[in-house]
């Protein structure tokens, strides 16, 4: 397989909180000259940016939105930079809750017991003082970086999660030390300091966000053992002797020597030795694939058996595994149509919620009982405590990234959030049969010469023809020319006609060479070859039609059987719930014979590429969700045009540039572990939207003290703080149960039977 690169640059972006952050981010990136397409991922801190725009220029961007972002390359090194950044992290999360847990307890416990003393006396004046200049030591140790973020949001005009934290704890701590200064000046009924409830929460938020960073850690998991699949060093060929180099400074055409258990650096050809190689980790094919001189090697695949070298052809990230890494970190990037709703909502999440405290603040005030004061003050900091933006935020894209990761484990590459999404919800898949049904590597069964014509004269001219076409049907006949040592004539006025076949001219002779409809088109009838397609049908084989100067010639039947696991990879597909349609330009009596064997019901055949499309169009129309798999350039409008479209990993650069989702291996499998993983993926990002739309839907009015009138009861804001921690990393630790998810009688399973 391979990819195009593209003009996306990557960037770690600091200092976000929430997903109100997103889109703060998210807005000035778009808004840069330049920028063709911009998101950005909680999940994960980054941001992918397509464009013209310079790095200068986002970095710029971001700066003024008041974040920090720095350029990401994609490379094993940077990446363990990043994991040794987040444990730092994490561990510094760990010291604020031990630091602020420290002196929340004790007050705690002793409130608890009743041991803390009256603020109205001197003596208890001094205590709560002293406590409360403990308090601000402790919070600007464990939550400073709480304050710093929300006034740098203050400097540029946004409010985020950082926001609501400051204002809560802040408010608390200085009503608290407004008492514990002047307590005269507050009503009696009043007088009461929360120095431990602000303090706790700093405490309880610092913990989740601990635990979230720990369990989102977990998720790029797919990222780090594909970057880890790629060697540092690589062995040079240097004339007499061999040297190691650094991956980076590689050039094509040098020569590289591999041996047995070592990762081979970048792709190649492979030029003397022998070997076999595990690129399972590339493929998810579980079996090893034996390796001769001419053949091609992946960079990142395991050298397993012998010492062989190969010459480099691609290198840095020209390489497949750089282009699958780049696709996954794209597809982790993106967003699936079900987030749109929850992206949305948290846009204007923290100033709906600024909005609702200071209604919840004037209610408490001007309605509430006495101390109202002191009502106002534990319903609207409960508010703003209870309020989490973070669980909207990661819901969808922290199961993404997990989702995509786990297609990459079995070898399937997706786009983007909304082709896994289209994946699931598949109810027709329309399949080409070259390369897709059948094996892909037809050989020539029979040649039919007509009267006039020999076997050799029609070879050599249909095979100078077909040099030009990228057909696997082409290939077969250039190779049964090759094997009778056919000297290929060179070709004027060559043309492909999509659908139909080729024509040109070469040895004086006007040549077409294609299906019934190519010859029909240009007027020459094709009743001498009847009998000669009938049987060729019949058996299964692909009948190619050759006309002569305006007089048909013969016929070159193509055997391309199906593939060893099609039909019980089509029998999970039918399992799954899909309606499955062969659609190809082959003979009719060909693509039955085809569809009897691999078990498929519906066939549609002499078809069009535009053919191809035009049906799926009618199918959308009739309201079915329609997938297409194909290989070739003939299936690219038919890729483009369906709702979820596969291409096979061995097909031509066109139709996986059509497709939403390519497979790495060639088994029909992958389709089905793809739709499997969809669906669950789906299935997760709907849980996790749930939750955290039901926790702030329920939160927030239970906080703003809606069943006080009923039970006279208040939510305390420690475990409001304690909710809000434990919603982000519920998100996160329910998104990681897809890390075990494993589709059922998947490809992997079935490996140990031979299909």
């Amino acid at each position: 397989m391979s990819a195009t690169p593209s003009n996306r640059q990557l960037l770690a972006i600091t200092g976000m909180s929430c997903a109100g952050c997103v889109a703060a981010v998210e807005t000035a990136l778009r808004g840069t000259p330049g920028v063709v397409e911009a998101g950005v991922n909680f999940a994960d801190r980054t941001a992918q940016v397509a464009g013209s725009a310079t790095l200068d220029a986002l970095l710029h961007a971001v700066q003024a939105a008041g974040y920090t972002a720095v350029a990401l390359r994609d490379d094993a090194g940077e990446e363990a930079e990043r994991d040794a950044a987040e444990r730092a992290h994490y561990q510094r999360l760990i010291g604020n809750t031990a630091v602020a847990a420290a002196l929340a307890a004790p007050l705690m416990i002793a409130e608890m017991a009743g041991w803390l003393p009256a603020l109205a006396t001197p003596s208890g004046q001094g205590f709560w003082i002293a406590t409360g200049l403990l308090t601000l030591a402790a919070m600007t140790y464990s939550g400073g970086h709480f304050f710093t973020g929300a006034w740098r949001q203050f400097r540029h005009h946004n409010a985020n999660m950082d926001t609501l934290i400051a204002l809560g704890t802040g408010s608390a701590w200085g009503y608290s030390m407004l008492v514990a200064l002047f307590p005269a000046s507050v009503p009696s009924l009043a007088q009461h300091a929360y120095f431990e409830a602000a303090v706790t929460i700093i405490a309880l938020i610092n913990l989740g966000s601990a635990l979230e960073s720990r369990a989102r850690g977990k998720t790029s998991a797919a990222i780090r053992r594909l970057l880890g699949l790629q060697p540092k060093t690589a062995r040079i060929v240097d004339g007499d002797q061999d040297r190691d180099v650094p991956i980076e400074t590689l050039q094509p055409g040098v020569l590289i020597r591999v041996r047995p258990g070592e990762k081979i650096p970048v792709d190649g050809e492979l030029v003397s030795g022998a070997s076999t190689v595990d690129e399972a980790m590339l493929t998810g094919e579980p079996l090893p694939v034996s390796k001769q001189p001419g053949d091609p090697v992946t960079g990142g695949s395991l050298n397993q058996t012998g010492s062989f070298v190969f010459r480099a052809t691609r290198v840095g990230a020209d390489t497949v595994l750089a282009h699958i890494i780049a696709r996954v970190r794209q597809a982790q990037n993106s967003k699936p149509p079900i987030g749109r709703l929850a992206d949305q909502v948290a846009a204007v999440f923290v100033p709906t919620v600024l909005i609702i405290a200071v209604l919840t603040a004037l209610a408490w005030f001007n309605f509430g009982p006495e101390p109202k004061t002191g009502y106002m003050l534990v319903t609207t900091l409960t508010v703003l405590i209870i309020a989490c933006p973070c669980a909207l935020g990661l819901a969808t894209p922290i199961s993404i990234m997990v989702g995509v990761g786990k297609a990459a484990e079995y070898g399937i590459l997706i786009r983007d959030g909304a082709a896994l999404q289209r994946a699931g919800q598949l109810t027709t898949l329309a399949l080409d049969k070259t390369g897709t049904v059948t094996v892909g590597r037809p050989t020539v069964a029979t040649i039919i010469a007509l009267p006039g014509f020999t076997e050799d004269a029609l070879f050599q001219w249909t095979a100078g023809l077909e040099a030009g076409s990228e057909h696997p049907l082409a290939q077969a006949i250039l190779d049964a020319a090759r094997q009778r040592g056919l000297e290929l004539p060179a070709v004027d006025r060559f043309e492909a006609i999509a659908g139909q076949g080729v024509t040109g001219h070469l040895a004086g002779q006007a040549l077409l060479v294609g299906n019934r409809r190519l010859l029909e088109s240009h007027g020459i009838d094709t009743a001498p070859l009847q009998a000669g397609i009938a049987q060729s049908a019949a058996a299964g084989q692909t009948p190619v039609l050759i006309a002569v100067n305006g007089r048909p010639a013969g016929i070159i039947a193509i055997a391309d059987p199906i593939r060893p696991d099609t039909a019980a990879a089509l029998r999970r597909l039918r399992a799954l719930g899909l309606r499955l349609v062969l659609l190809t330009g082959d003979h009719v009596a060909t693509a039955r014979a085809i569809a009897a064997q691999a078990g498929i019901d519906e066939v549609l055949a002499e078809t069009t590429p535009i053919g191809k499309a035009e049906w799926i169009a009618q199918r959308q129309a009739q309201g079915d969700v329609v997938g297409m798999v194909g290989d070739g350039i003939n299936d690219a409008p038919a890729l483009a045009q369906a709702d979820a479209g596969f291409a096979m990993g061995g097909g031509t650069d066109i139709a996986i540039e059509s497709a939403g989702l390519t497979l790495t291996r060639s088994s029909l499998h992958g389709i089905a572990d793809a739709i499997a993983i969809s669906r669950a993926t789906v299935a997760n990002i709907r849980q996790n939207l749930l939750g955290a739309f039901i926790y702030n839907l329920l939160g927030i009015p239970l906080a703003a003290g809606a069943l006080y009138p009923l039970t006279g009861l208040l939510l305390n804001p420690m475990l409001a703080g304690a909710a809000m921690a434990l919603s982000s990393f519920t998100v996160v630790s329910n998104a990681n149960r897809l890390r075990q998810y494993h589709p059922p009688a998947s490809s992997r399973s079935l490996a140990g039977d031979g299909r």
